[in-house]
């Protein structure tokens, strides 16, 4: 039986997003992982407090409370990928070793400069988003490029040719985001 999983790739527009996209020149540079369209079930590597944009690690983010509800003007695209079952059950459990391990798990900045270079960087215990959302599809089986997951950009994801795009725009226009807003 087929199921779906999103990833989201969003433009904060924070001066640490507005760095990096000024060197790769791509829209968005943040990228998470869901396992519904309405964004409840979403993970990522990122700010562990909104306020604090020097600690990062694994993050459950929630769009409602977390740090993207201090940047309401956020875009985003949002891509639907076709999986299996089976592959869903494979990413779950794998997202159980990160969420029980949460604290162990840091922001893998030196990485984010290993692919300006091409040169993968890595590091035990240490991701950056789109290395995140690359391993946790890699180690579950799904390939979607020939490249190491710590090469891996947000940008790989939109030129992705197995991901269907559901919604580009500002965040809190998306209608699932803006029905939740109005409960």
């Amino acid at each position: 039986m087929t199921q779906k999983v999103y990833i989201l790739l969003s433009d904060t527009g924070t001066l640490f997003t507005k760095s990096i996209k000024k060197y790769t020149k791509a829209p968005y540079n943040h990228a998470s992982l869901a396992f519904d369209d309405q964004l409840h079930d979403m993970y990522s590597f990122g700010r562990k407090k909104p306020n604090n944009p020097l600690k990062g690690g694994f993050v459950k983010e929630n769009v409602l409370t977390g740090t993207y509800r201090r940047y309401p003007k956020t875009t985003c695209v949002i891509y639907e990928l076709n999986v299996t079952e089976r592959d869903v059950i494979k990413m779950k459990r794998l997202l159980t070793i990160f969420i029980k391990n949460k604290q162990r798990f840091l922001y893998n900045i030196l990485g984010v400069l290993g692919v300006s270079m091409n040169e993968p960087i890595e590091f035990s215990n240490s991701y950056f988003c789109s290395q995140f959302v690359a391993e946790v599809l890699h180690r579950s089986g799904i390939e979607l490029w020939d490249k190491l997951p710590a090469l891996v950009t947000p940008d790989d994801f939109r030129k992705c040719e197995r991901l269907s795009l559901i919604y580009e725009g500002k965040l809190f226009d998306y209608e699932p985001i803006k029905k939740q807003l109005l409960k």
